[in-house]
């Protein structure tokens, strides 16, 4: 029994004809009246009974009529889902780093949805989460941040993840802190000037085919009090309550630091690069909201951050 046997029976109790259910099916009456004989004979029923009014259906019939009548009705939905000369749903995914200028240009590219249906994915994490977001979850695009001299171990990984990739941001860390901060009011910030005050961190020591001892020697200076929060929001909140916290970032926007009353220096004593790169499927084809996103991305990107090498 199929879809179509099914529609057969609905129409000759429709009809109460098999002349007639043949005519609106365009199919044979012998063909049909067969049909018919097979699927009542594989089901050990009786569909209709014959009169002088026509094919009337059995109490079985009537039955197997109301099952098959919403079976179809269901298809008859899922083939308009599908077929519907509706407008296809905006659909966008991205994986992304907890930070500012990859936000906002994720807020500039959230006003240029048309009124149609749309299914947004934001999701801010780590690298490792990022890659995996693509290939086990089903994100479309990824972005991910590494220290520089790490870059052939995560290129090497991506090939091998047949992962496409390309370069958004080079930049290097920057301080933030609350504008009244003691940190804030020294002329020349040095790695040891930072060890009074908390650390507000979400650091992502996860290098392929390094040891975890190896890469954590190598990060920035260690502070002995440290607060790991993982959701960007709370960085912020905790920075701008807290005039004993800062935060290594990448450059945050002038409309965000006035808000929270937060500046950001440099620190002279740092001198490592980070890299955010666009990453996606090598099959995966851009969509036009995927372009659109990206051309967002590369315009907040030069707004905010101070590169050499960071066109994609």
């Amino acid at each position: 029994m199929n879809i179509l046997h099914m529609k057969y029976v609905v129409s000759i109790a429709e009809n109460g004809s098999i002349n007639k259910a043949a005519e609106e099916l365009h199919v044979a009456q012998p063909n049909l009246s067969r049909v018919i004989k097979e699927m009542e004979s594989n089901l050990g029923i009786i569909f209709f009974r014959r009169t002088s009014k026509g094919m009337l259906l059995t109490p079985d019939g009537e039955r197997f009529i109301g099952q098959a009548k919403k079976i179809l009705e269901q298809v008859d939905e899922m083939e308009s889902m599908y077929t519907s000369s509706k407008p296809a749903k905006q659909m966008f995914s991205l994986s992304a780093p907890r930070a500012s200028y990859i936000a906002d240009a994720f807020v500039n590219f959230s006003r240029t949805l048309s009124e149609d249906d749309a299914e947004i994915f934001y999701h801010e994490t780590n690298a490792l989460q990022a890659i995996k977001n693509i290939q086990e979850v089903g994100y479309h695009l990824g972005i991910i941040r590494y220290a520089a001299n790490y870059d052939k171990y995560y290129k090497e990984m991506l090939e091998e993840k047949n992962l496409e990739y390309d370069l958004i941001a080079d930049f290097k860390f920057i301080l933030v802190m609350r504008e009244d901060s003691a940190l804030a009011k020294k002329d020349v910030i040095h790695f040891d000037d930072l060890r009074p005050f908390i650390q507000i961190t979400h650091a992502d020591p996860y290098v392929p085919s390094l040891p975890l001892s190896v890469v954590k020697s190598e990060e920035l200076p260690s502070i002995p009090r440290r607060i790991f929060v993982f959701e960007r929001g709370s960085q912020l909140d905790l920075l701008s309550e807290n005039p004993n916290t800062f935060m290594w970032v990448s450059p945050l926007p002038e409309r965000l630091l006035r808000l929270l009353h937060l500046v950001q220096r440099e620190c002279v004593d740092n001198h490592r690069s980070y890299r955010d790169m666009l990453i996606y499927k090598k099959d995966y084809k851009l969509t036009e909201l995927d372009k659109r996103f990206i051309t967002e991305l590369c315009q907040t990107k030069r707004r905010f951050l101070k590169t050499s090498s960071s066109q994609i």
